[in-house]
């Protein structure tokens, strides 16, 4: 981790400290931890990364803040259904079933990177630039070879929700915390993950074994609970992070109604620097009910047989009676 970025996530911003009541101190669980444990949501329309437009301007006005989310929630309006029978089938579920969020995230900031300073990721190393588009197109040109082409979200194996990093997405972005003396537990609403989270000292898994979450370890600093992830695999690809990453999450209670995540993300042979954000967790109903995101997985054989179907067909068309 740079200095600068371990600087910015060793204080809470002054933009969250106006959620924070004066000498509000966080609540201690039985066994004297701060409590961190209820139900979160980090929903937002804030971006991950600053629209270019935007340059280096970290906060929006009240006043942007409100025009943004008036032209971002009419722009993501499931409801507005296009004239064209395709572009309206295409949107499949309606607005009900939709929670990207109607607010920028706590703070009025304008993407949810904080460093580098123009809020974006910071670009590839060339060589990973190139493996990721190799990786691309060969995913294209294979997609329907079966079901482990597909990508993981539509597998029910994975979830940016999950992460980690956890990051909002369209809907169920809620998170259950569950503390014990020696481990933090996260439930994570989309399909079906539960990141344990050791707080005893023990040592990372070895080398040769990886998880698709992580292995992750924790242990407080002050009021802070701070989580040290690796062995990734190099099928997650967090915006084309390979099984190298390191990433440093932090959860800080801040006031009664919010906790702030803020990750650090180092893989030092895919980016060109390491870059941090932070999301805010504000506290919401529960309980958290089961997604059964697969449910059979109908679709991916129905998918699957009719790639197969438009082989067959293919090469039926070709066959010693056509002239082509």
């Amino acid at each position: 981790m740079t200095a600068r970025a371990l600087v910015m996530l060793l204080t809470v911003p002054l933009a969250f400290a106006q959620t924070a009541p004066k000498n509000w101190t966080p609540p201690r669980t039985a066994f004297g931890q701060p409590d961190l444990q209820g139900v979160w949501t980090n929903v937002t329309i804030t971006p991950l990364e600053r629209p270019v437009e935007l340059g280096t301007k970290q906060f929006f006005t009240p006043e942007e803040a409100a025009k943004y989310e008036r032209e971002t929630n009419q722009r993501n309006n499931a409801d507005n259904r296009e004239s064209n029978p395709v572009a309206d089938v295409n949107h499949a579920y309606n607005q009900f079933w939709w929670d990207r969020g109607t607010k920028v995230a706590s703070g009025l900031r304008t993407s949810l990177i904080i460093d580098p300073a123009n809020g974006r990721i910071p670009p590839l190393l060339p060589e990973a630039q190139k493996r990721m588009e190799e990786e691309t197109s060969y995913a294209r040109a294979h997609s329907t070879d079966g079901p482990e082409n597909r990508a993981l979200t539509e597998r029910c194996l994975l979830w940016p929700t999950a992460g980690p990093p956890m990051l909002p997405s369209f809907y169920n972005n809620d998170y259950q915390i569950v503390q014990t003396s020696n481990a933090v537990a996260i439930v994570v609403e989309m399909i079906h993950d539960v990141r344990i989270i050791p707080l005893d000292g023990r040592p990372h898994l070895p080398g040769n074994i990886r998880q698709w979450l992580g292995d992750s370890r924790g242990h407080w600093e002050g009021n802070t609970l701070v989580v040290d992830t690796t062995n990734f695999t190099n099928k997650t690809r967090f915006h084309g992070a390979d099984e190298n990453l390191h990433l440093t999450e932090r959860f800080t209670r801040v006031s009664p109604e919010m906790v702030l995540y803020e990750f650090t993300v180092d893989d030092p042979t895919v980016f060109t620097r390491p870059w941090s954000a932070q999301v805010p967790m504000t506290k919401t109903k529960g309980p958290v009910f089961e997604y059964a995101c697969h449910e059979g997985n109908y679709a991916m054989v129905d998918m699957l047989a009719g790639a197969r179907k438009a082989e067959q067909k293919a090469l039926g068309s070709r066959g010693p009676a056509d002239p082509k």
